[in-house]
């Protein structure tokens, strides 16, 4: 009796901790199985390279929801950034360019710069309204998601051309963010080893940092990591503004990638980032969460969005089924937490 209601207790324990991967994995066997062409190695780096900056902007929303936060404005301040480095960095031939006045090539460092900096003045905003004003982090991630968008239409709606998509870009730009290192017959995009890097970077940080282990301290529990003498404020400004340069990083190659930016560059990035990242184990209650988890759960909801996408599934039907796999992961989320308590 006692073994029957252990290999039970077994059972609903493995499908609490996997069920969601077991649903993933029976879509993309589905996948192959309706297209066989899907399972080739030039969709596998088209996905890695797709998947890479949605993962960079999944590692700063991981973070943010590690201190039991979220983060609604990181697609708006995605698409914010990747409009201004478009902006920096058309062709100086084009004739309809943003800043006709631009005659010289910037170096490539300074757009990303800029980049980085709009976006770290968005964590700032949003890391002090969380961590001084103590306003919940949905309510002012989704004031600076409204503010990031407003700017958007603001600087891409400007006379004489008036609305129009930021393109034609440089040559060097495109090449630095779409080019590819060739290793035999496999061509390995850049892309995947700039996720590659900032991952690193960012394992670096949550692992072997005072400010990594503030973090999950805070997030398991802000009244005891106070007590045992954690700055709340300075810890939760720090973790924001870095979640505000990764996306403005993310929003620098995102342009190039795309080859064109609109004011609907980065509209729900933000939910395939939450997704990601829950889809990754990292929990909404708080102190939970790995890097590895992420780069995960960016690459698996990849792989749906491209094999939904590759079987011609209806855009509006995608639409429903990455809104039923944010409910369901989490929902297990929250069974797993009740579970442990």
């Amino acid at each position: 009796m006692n073994k029957v209601k252990f290999d039970k207790e077994s059972l609903q324990n493995f499908l609490l901790n996997y069920a969601l991967y077991i649903v993933l994995f029976i879509m993309i066997v589905f996948f192959v199985i309706k297209e066989p062409g899907f399972l080739s190695l030039k969709n596998f780096t088209n996905i890695l390279s797709q998947a890479s900056t949605r993962g960079i902007l999944a590692l700063g929303v991981a973070g943010l929801i590690v201190l039991q936060g979220t983060d609604l404005s990181a697609g708006r301040i995605l698409g914010f950034t990747a409009i201004v480095s478009a902006s920096l960095l058309q062709s100086t031939t084009y004739a309809a360019k943003m800043y006709p006045n631009l005659t010289e090539e910037l170096p490539l460092i300074l757009p990303m710069f800029i980049a980085i900096v709009i976006g770290g003045i968005f964590g700032a905003i949003n890391g002090f309204g969380v961590a001084k004003l103590k306003v919940h982090a949905f309510i002012i991630t989704l004031g600076t998601q409204l503010i990031a968008y407003g700017a958007s239409c603001l600087y891409i709606d400007r006379p004489p051309l008036g609305a129009q998509p930021v393109a034609n870009l440089d040559e060097r730009y495109t090449s630095f963010v779409n080019g590819y290192l060739k290793l035999g017959s496999v061509e390995i995009p850049y892309l995947v080893f700039y996720l590659a890097i900032v991952a690193a970077i960012m394992w670096f940080v949550w692992n072997k940092t005072k400010l990594g282990k503030n973090m999950f301290a805070i997030g398991g529990n802000p009244e005891a990591a106070a007590v045992s003498g954690v700055n709340l404020v300075k810890n939760i400004m720090f973790i924001f503004i870095i979640s505000g340069v990764l996306y403005g990083l993310a929003g620098f190659l995102e342009a190039a990638r795309a080859g064109s930016t609109t004011t609907s560059t980065g509209f729900n990035y933000e939910l395939d980032a939450i997704s990601a990242c829950v889809v990754g184990g990292v929990s909404f209650t708080g102190g939970i969460g790995t890097i590895p988890g992420v780069l995960i759960g960016t690459v698996l909801l990849q792989v749906i969005n491209y094999g939904l996408n590759f079987i011609g599934v209806n855009a509006y039907w995608q639409y429903i089924i990455r809104g039923l796999i944010i409910i369901v992961a989490v929902s297990l989320d929250v069974r797993k937490y009740i579970a442990k308590k």
